[in-house]
């Protein structure tokens, strides 16, 4: 849907704070877990932790669970030890899964109701009234499950919302988009997960999914698709980025995909970079299908400028500079989200 020309205009730094103030400001990828620090306080470390969160003025921030590394490394257990993560939790995906799950409840619970693991669309509204952070689980890769279809339901009963099928390497599920990796297609076991998910109200994300695999999610019709954190390919062309196809098809079943911060898929280092992905990806998919999907805490590098979450209103003023309106950005930068987990979070039993 193609979007009015954007006048430039120059925001000022007020601007830009009453924007975040007001704003239900989401970002929908987050690898935190996976580093081991406590969330709960303010680290130098990383790029996201509550505090921070909070300074920005993000109120509703995805976390997702990481159970495997790179395809062609397998180091994902030695990361995990450097990290400190205790023995049993790096035996197995599954157990990998489930501690990380645990160490966001302990940091929620360590805010002293601040930040809360949020799993229904009313608690995701009664949060922003409150003033209080959402935190949403997702799962990055399915073999996370170990091959039990029945491990779906588990997850959402202890509150992730979200998953997508593959990460950076094929599984029995389906293919990864990692170049070399063959472009498979969803298999049976990855059907059953997808319809397993469906009845759980559990959204797919398809992040990481081969072009076949994702043609294959995107035609199944008993689970809501989107996508946390990606590229677009109409503003850089890259084995990571959605195509615009891709692109009208989410924005048709109601879904919404954020934007990647990486530079490496952005093919350039700067938030002016971020800003020609989002503008692509409106120009395709129309305001209510575009949002913010960082990457933070995911081995990238930000874009110059951006040292971590705090400097998230950089990116905020360069779209105001650029001519978006405001009511637009408002979209962009969280509004979008909210209404999708509004409606895809569920509701309490």
């Amino acid at each position: 849907m193609p979007q009015e020309a954007p006048i430039a205009t120059e925001p000022t730094v007020a601007d830009v704070e009453a924007l975040h103030r007001r704003a239900p400001v989401a970002d929908a990828h987050a690898d935190s877990l996976m580093w081991n620090r406590d969330l709960s306080v303010r680290s130098p470390e990383g790029h996201v932790d509550f505090p921070r969160l909070r300074e920005a003025g993000v109120k509703i921030q995805c976390f997702t669970i990481v159970t495997r590394g790179f395809p062609f490394v397998g180091g994902f257990p030695l990361f995990a030890a450097w990290r400190g993560w205790p023995r049993e939790a790096r035996k197995g995906p599954w157990s990998r899964c489930l501690w990380q799950l645990a160490r966001l409840e302990a940091a929620c619970a360590a805010s002293q109701g601040a930040t809360v693991l949020t799993t229904t669309g009313a608690q995701l509204e009664e949060n922003l009234r409150a003033g209080r952070l959402s935190a949403i689980l997702g799962v990055e890769g399915a073999h996370a499950l170990e091959d039990r279809v029945e491990r779906v339901a588990e997850l959402h009963a202890r509150g992730v919302r979200f998953m997508g099928l593959t990460h950076l390497s094929n599984n029995s599920l389906g293919g990864a988009s990692f170049p070399g990796m063959g472009n498979r297609g969803l298999t049976p076991l990855g059907r059953e997960v997808l319809d397993a998910m469906g009845a759980s109200g559990m959204s797919v994300d398809v992040a990481h999914a081969s072009p076949a695999t994702l043609r294959d999610v995107l035609a199944t019709p008993t689970v809501r698709p989107m996508c946390s954190h990606s590229g677009v390919c109409g503003a850089a062309r890259s084995w990571r980025n959605l195509p615009d196809e891709a692109l009208r098809t989410i924005a048709d079943r109601g879904g919404v995909v954020g934007i990647i911060f990486a530079p490496v898929y952005l093919g350039g280092n700067t938030l002016e970079d971020v800003a020609r992905h989002i503008e692509h990806a409106l120009a395709v998919m129309g305001e209510e299908g575009v949002a913010l999907g960082s990457d933070f805490d995911g081995m990238v590098p930000l874009p110059r400028g951006m040292r971590d979450v705090v400097d998230l209103p950089r990116l905020t003023a360069v779209l105001l500079r650029r001519g978006h309106p405001e009511a637009r950005v408002e979209r962009i930068l969280g509004g979008n989200w909210r209404r999708f987990f509004r409606e895809t979070l569920g509701r309490a039993p």
